[in-house]
């Protein structure tokens, strides 16, 4: 009976309602003397209203409907819920009375003690109105006026996007802007502020008269950013205003003026542009210095440059699904440009031991059994030390990679590689054996670009020829795994490589002339070819205990090769860097890094490897192992131009012993370590190892390194390092981190430098000052930080302190100690700040 009912009055009031909002078109329809049609039908589908009550209750005489109890309207998309709904029929307005909600058709939320709308719910007053939008911010005023469906007015309004505090909803969010009006206009997708400040805790931070911002249905809007502030002693105190031109949907343009006390106006702009199948980025930065005397003369400062600035550009574009090209680009008027003017560079080098710029453009093909790339490179140093005329030109560089999976006749796996590399460089470039002290220009005040006392072979190394050097490169391999019945697994491997060299080297001028007393300097097209045949076996042995799981497997290489020809004879421009440990000790293709040097002669590699596991988490595996050389010439023994090879471990017929460890003994907790040791003694030569642990609350590591002198490779003193790093959980969405790198080998450095310069005292102690003994230990600092991050749903907030020691072979020529501080509002913007305490802010800075 209640069903009935209940249904009877929602049938009513639904009825009554829709008469009312669709019935013109209804009684026009009659007075024409037409057929009627039903009401649900005289309006469109999505204008239909669902009505559900407990009750209804007429009043004929006020010609009111009321719908009482659990009230639920469904009318054009929208949801109305109330404990009552009041319709006036004279007056065509709608109150909701009682825990009174709208839910938008896009998900906004609406409640209010008390509603007055027209019939359409298109304009009214809420009283205590609080909105909650679908990206979770909030509006809330003690009365709002809603115009034309699409204005809300809020009277002493109070925005945030902060969620309310679950224990204590009535306590202020971390942050909200309360207005004296806040106006939201859909049309215009805009939010306008009136009399306004910022509170942090209901604290007011900041004041502002008007602003106005995107609402959060805006994706893309022209109008101001958060501003950028700059303060260093060469610049003064600067203010970025960017102001962003959203020009259509897939381009706009950020002009950045920024206003120096010191320097003047620099200006920037970015182009960004998105089409059909990619997207491109132009970023220009220039300015006209007002106050030059703030750098360092040339070579070591810009004080000759008036106008100083730089371009920046990137892009990439898919031709189809396999195929695409792209560039990034970067170039700037000098090198100290990006770190004065604090100008963010995507080309820049992600290590911290070159600081360069890395132009590139390329095409690149991929499918699952190929890959394709072809580019060119241009290098520009960001530092004084590195000359320009040193640096090459890479221009093509192209990597061609096939592989054939089970072809039909040989089975295992064929794989076709092509390299082809060409660069210029202007200048030679030189390295002092056994230590660096000879430059090209030498002054009472600075040394500049490394130069050779005597130019032989056994006192310099010639790190790059002046001039052209080409190399084309084509290799086919094969290798087949086989198990037999016992469980071993062979596996032959068989490879033919030929490689093309064209050097032609530049002698013309007196630098480039010095080569010739080092190296052959005539013109010359020659080649090389490179067969291969090897094998491998492995036979893992598996034994399980009541605490784990094990796997013991020995493990054997051999690889037949000839003699390495013309390694004197090539300028090995991409094989300097080798490193020989447990990563490449069983490389088939050999040990060097690149395709200018290849292994030689007939090499066994053999090594154990051993595998644990123990309950669900915890593991731990090792390996062990070693090089032979068999027969024929040991490429590793044969310095070239730069001498690698030498002072590897693999310069021996019997190399040292390489080692890598993993454990985690439970979840969150690893150590990892790898080490060289020398086969005689088993002194390390390199140590590489680390710790870290990571749960909720702490996260810390712990990293150590050693590496000894490398003398016939220009490294005269052992290298050593240690680093902490940590994190901490302090409290809820607090977080203290901090970190410290110790050179520990840096203190012998000090005293180096104090005998050269003691002696240049003593051989003229009327000219040099008497130098101050060094009173420094192992742990000196080469950096430091500490920061402490603020993390919400709303809210992020970080401020860190760093310190960074003078090191030239970072090329940092300057201590530098800075402060950053970061702040950002969701939906409001970022306020970013960093403040150098030092007296000069960068490189090529005099004050």
């Amino acid at each position: 009976m209640n069903r009935v009912a209940h249904f009877a009055a929602a049938t009513a009031l639904a009825s009554s309602l829709a008469y009312l909002l669709a019935g013109p078109a209804y009684a026009q329809n009659r007075v024409a003397g037409s057929k009627p049609a039903p009401a649900a039908a005289a309006a469109k589908p999505q204008d239909r209203m669902v009505v559900d009550a407990r009750e209804l209750v007429y009043d004929n005489d006020k010609k009111t409907v009321a719908a009482v109890g659990d009230v639920q309207i469904l009318y054009q998309g929208r949801t109305i819920e109330a404990d009552r709904v009041i319709y006036d029929q004279a007056n065509k307005r709608v109150t909701a009375i009682g825990n009174a909600r709208i839910t938008e058709t896009n998900g906004t939320v609406i409640t209010g003690d008390r509603f007055n709308l027209t019939d359409d719910f298109r304009d009214g007053f809420i009283d205590s109105l609080r909105v909650v939008n679908p990206d979770r911010t909030r509006f809330s005023a003690p009365r709002a006026e809603r115009t034309d469906g699409e204005t809300f007015i809020f009277e002493k309004g109070i925005y945030t996007a902060c969620e309310p505090c679950k224990d204590n909803p009535e306590k202020p969010p971390l942050w909200q802007v309360r207005a004296a009006r806040i106006i939201h206009k859909k049309s215009e997708q805009t939010v306008y502020y009136e009399d306004a400040r910022l509170e942090f805790a209901g604290i007011p931070m900041a004041y502002m008269p008007y602003m106005s911002g995107p609402d959060s249905t805006v994706k893309r809007k022209s109008g101001f950013l958060s501003p950028k502030f700059i303060n260093t002693s060469a610049l003064g105190f600067g203010v970025g205003l960017p102001y962003f031109l959203n020009l259509a949907p897939n381009y706009d343009l950020t002009l950045t003026p920024t206003f120096l006390t010191r320097q003047g106006v620099l200006g920037q702009a970015e182009w960004r542009h998105r089409l059909v199948n990619g997207s491109y980025t132009i970023r220009a930065s220039g300015i006209f210095q007002q106050d030059q005397e703030a750098f360092l003369a040339s070579p070591l400062g810009p004080r000759d440059k008036e106008f100083r600035g730089s371009v920046e550009t990137n892009g990439k574009f898919y031709i189809n699904q396999n195929w695409s090209f792209g560039w990034n680009a970067a170039m700037s008027t000098d090198r100290w440009f990006y770190k004065n003017y604090r100008i963010k560079n995507e080309a820049f080098s992600t290590t911290t031991y070159l600081q360069e710029s890395i132009s590139t453009a390329y095409l690149n093909g991929q499918s699952a059994t190929a890959w394709f790339d072809l580019r060119g490179y241009y290098f520009q140093p960001l530092n004084y030390q590195d000359w320009q005329k040193q640096q090459p030109m890479v221009l093509p560089v192209l990597d061609y990679d096939k592989r054939v999976h089970k072809p039909s006749f040989l089975g295992g796996e064929l794989e076709f590689t092509v390299n082809v590399t060409s660069l210029n460089r202007d200048t030679a470039a030189f390295t002092q054996l056994p230590q660096q002290k000879t430059y090209l220009i030498t002054t009472p005040s600075y040394s500049l670009y490394d130069g050779c006392a005597v130019y032989q072979k056994s006192t310099c190394l010639v790190r790059g020829l002046a001039g052209n050097v080409s190399r084309a490169t084509a290799e086919v391999s094969w290798r087949r795994n086989f198990i037999d019945p016992l469980g071993q697994m062979w596996t032959p491997y068989a490879s033919v490589r030929a490689d093309i060299f064209s050097v032609n080297p530049d002698t013309s001028s007196v630098i480039n002339s010095r080569v010739s007393t080092i190296a052959d300097t005539s013109d010359e097209v020659f080649g090389r070819v490179m067969p291969a045949i090897g094998l491998m076996y492995r036979y893992p042995f598996v034994a399980k205990t009541d605490w784990g799981t094990h796997i013991i497997e020995p493990v054997a290489q051999i690889v037949a090769r000839p003699n390495e020809t013309h390694s004197v004879r090539l300028a090995n421009e991409d094989a300097q860097s080798l490193v020989f440990d447990a990563t490449n000790l069983f490389e088939w293709s050999g040990k060097f890094s690149g395709y200018d040097r290849v292994e030689g002669g007939t090499r066994a590699n053999v090594g154990a490897l051993y595998t644990g596991r123990f309950g669900k988490e915890a593991f731990a595996n090792l390996l062990v192992g070693q090089s032979f050389q068999l027969g024929g010439r040991n490429s590793f023994a044969s310095g070239d131009l730069v001498n690698t090879g030498l002072n590897s471990g693999l310069d021996t017929n019997s190399s040292d012993i390489v080692t890598r460890a993993q454990l985690s003994p439970f979840k969150g907790f690893f150590l990892t370590g790898a080490a060289r040791l020398n086969s005689t003694t088993f002194e390390a030569q390199r140590i590489d190892a680390a710790a870290t642990y990571a749960n909720s609350v702490i996260t810390a590591s712990v990293g150590y390194g050693r590496y000894e002198p490398q003398p016939e490779l220009g490294i005269s003193r052992r290298r050593e390092g240690l680093s902490l790093n940590g994190s901490l959980r302090i409290a809820d969405n607090w977080r203290l981190r901090a970190g410290v790198l110790f050179d520990l080998d840096k203190y012998k450095y000090d005293r180096e430098r104090y005998r050269d310069a003691y002696a240049a005292y003593l051989a003229a102690p009327s000219v040099a000052a008497v130098p101050v003994y060094p009173n420094t230990g192992p742990f000196q600092t080469a950096s430091t930080s500490l920061g402490v991050n603020y993390t919400d749903e709303c809210t992020i907030f970080d401020i860190s302190y760093s310190q960074s020691n003078a090191d030239r072979q970072s090329g940092a020529t300057k201590d530098t100690r800075t402060v950053m501080f970061r702040l950002e509002l969701r939906t409001l913007g970022e306020l970013a700040y960093s403040q150098n305490l030092n007296s000069s802010s960068a490189d090529g800075v005099s004050q």
